[in-house]
């Protein structure tokens, strides 16, 4: 687990050319590994949102799901983590996330204005 981690911060295979079959390998076996672990952790309501939120932002499910590995690994998690307790994690981490950074996103909707608009009367 400690491989996955510091492949994980690294960020690449050493390197820099493509991946040897035997990294290619070990990178498969430490994902299975990786998703065994998850699946014994989060209930199936859980894993079901943390899929929906990886086809979202994949980076943000990573770091979600780094989180809740590490904390099954320093033992703070002691039965299966629920949808709600997932939510509540999600939560702590946009707090964090907003402390750590002032800008929040925005939606501006501008709309056009076409030729012959009805508005305009």
């Amino acid at each position: 687990m400690d491989n996955l981690n510091s492949l994980q911060q690294a960020g690449s295979i050493p390197g820099g050319g493509q991946p040897s079959p035997e990294d290619e390998a070990k990178r498969k076996q430490e994902e299975e590994m990786r998703r065994g672990l998850l699946a014994t952790i989060l209930d199936t309501e859980a894993r079901e949102r943390l899929s929906r939120i990886a086809l979202v932002s994949a980076e943000r499910s990573r770091q979600i799901e780094a989180i809740l590995l590490r904390m099954a690994q320093s033992g703070q998690i002691r039965g299966r983590v629920t949808e709600a307790q997932l939510i509540d994690l999600l939560e702590q981490m946009e707090e964090a996330q907003g402390k750590t950074s002032a800008k929040q996103s925005k939606i501006l909707y501008q709309r056009r204005k076409d030729f012959d608009d009805d508005f305009d009367i």
